[in-house]
Parts: structure tokens; C-alpha cells; sequence
């Protein structure tokens, strides 16, 4: 749980990027288009984060649910994920930005892992901001992995059951090992109100911000707004606003 300076930017966001096929629809253009164009938005927000001092970012690219479309899209999307790959990482680790990728890798081509692994080891040094990229990605996998990560040191004789708390299975989470792994906003686009099985144990004491605004059309002022929002609201983790005032002012 970030506890953040009063107008400093959130240390952490997370987004679900969702309207690109209804914003192709709208405008008579195949949903392969509006992922090209969500791409774009997410090149603008993710130059745009960094500029704001956003210290990491996680973006929701691709749920372990959406091997359920179309097997055309789903190809279309690789392709379009793999060519960026190359160009976009290199722009990234020229501008100081660290990528990670979490969620199960082992579902993609070779290809797409090796990228996926070269873009990691070029970037690895870089500080300026932390990019996490969710691919095959799903909440409940990733509570189920720590579970059975715990379970394998209880039966190796590592560990005992008493010794699982919160901050052990925290650490066992795909963003375990991050600077800020808990999320300070979570904004998702398009209009729906639900999390929809991203990063269920992290989102835990979020500010969730939902706008009707499709993901291509968001960018830089979307982002904004959604930070404005955020500065606005008053995190307490439990407490009262009396303690969280005497704890700003100690």
C-alpha cells in the first residue's frame, strides 16, 4: 500500500486497455485496426506515464481469456505484438524504461518468448520507470501459481504452513518482486465496470477509475484526467482521516 505525498503522480498504475474493436466498429474499420490504433494509444500513455513521474506501470495486453476469440484476431494480435517488439523496446530502453512481461509466456510462439526475453535482458538496467506488460495473463493463475509455489516448499521440507503470511505469498505474485507491486490507480477504458480478472490480489486497496472513453481515443488526456481524479480521492487503508492527517503531518 503506496502512501503517496499530497499531488505527487501515483507510483503505480495499472490499466486495462479495452474498446479497440468497438472503436474500429464504430467507424466501419476491422477490429484489426483498432488494435493498431490501441497500440498507438498505448505508446502515447506509456511516453506520457514516464513523463508524468509514474513509477511503474502495468498494462493488461492480453488475458488468459482471450485465447477464447477468434483464432484470425488472435493471430492478427500476435502479429501486430511481435513487430512491435522489436522497434518499440528500443525506443523504450532509449528513453530509460524497464519491460517485464508477466502471465503464462509458455502459451506464446518461441518466437514471440524469445522477444519477449531479449527485451527484458536490454532493459534490465534502466530506472526512469517500470513497464509491465500482462500477457496471458489472469488473476486467479497468478493466486493459484504463488498457492502451489508455497505448497511445493512445504513438501521439500523448506518451509511449514504456519510459516504463510500475507507479504510471503505478496512476494510469490507475478509483481512480487516490483518497487511498488500494489497499484495505486487502476483506470480501465471502454465503459465496463469490473476488473475482470487482473491482478486480483494487488488491486486490493486501488482507486478504481472506469470512463466510457475507448482506449484508442484515450492518450495523454485521459490519463490526466485519471490522475487528477486520483489526487482527489482520500486513501485511508483503514484508518480514520484524523490518523491519516497526523501521519502526513509527522
Amino acid at each position: 500500500m503506496n502512501a503517496n505525498p499530497i499531488g505527487a503522480p501515483p507510483a503505480h498504475i495499472a490499466i486495462i486497455m479495452d474498446g479497440n474493436g468497438r472503436w474500429a466498429k464504430s467507424r466501419g474499420m476491422l477490429r484489426h485496426a483498432g488494435h493498431k490504433a490501441g497500440l498507438n494509444a498505448a505508446r502515447e500513455v506509456i511516453e506520457h506515464s514516464a513523463a508524468r513521474g509514474v513509477g511503474a506501470l502495468t498494462l493488461f495486453t492480453f488475458s488468459s481469456e482471450n485465447w477464447r476469440r477468434p483464432e484470425s484476431e488472435i493471430s492478427r494480435l500476435m502479429e501486430l505484438f511481435l513487430g512491435a517488439l522489436g522497434k518499440d523496446v528500443r525506443e523504450l530502453h532509449q528513453n530509460g524504461i524497464r519491460v517485464r512481461f508477466i502471465g503464462r509466456r509458455h502459451s506464446f510462439s518461441n518466437k514471440l518468448q524469445q522477444g519477449m526475453r531479449e527485451a527484458e535482458a536490454l532493459t534490465a538496467g534502466n530506472r526512469r520507470m517500470l513497464l509491465n506488460i500482462a500477457v496471458g495473463y489472469g488473476g486467479r493463475w497468478d493466486v493459484v501459481e504463488a498457492a502451489r509455489a508455497f505448497a511445493a516448499e512445504v513438501a521439500d521440507g523448506a518451509a511449514k504452513p504456519q510459516d504463510l503470511d500475507e507479504h510471503r505469498f505478496a512476494a510469490a505474485l507475478s509483481l512480487g518482486d516490483a518497487p511498488d507491486p500494489d497499484p495505486d490507480l487502476f483506470i480501465r477504458t471502454g465503459g465496463e465496470q469490473r476488473i475482470s480478472n487482473f491482478l486480483l490480489w494487488n488491486l486490493a486497496y486501488t482507486e478504481l477509475y472506469f470512463t466510457d472513453v475507448l482506449w484508442p481515443d484515450f492518450g495523454k488526456q485521459g490519463l490526466d484526467q485519471a490522475i487528477e481524479w486520483y489526487a482527489a480521492r482520500k486513501r485511508r487503508f483503514g484508518k480514520t482521516q484524523e490518523q491519516v492527517e497526523e501521519d502526513a503531518g509527522a
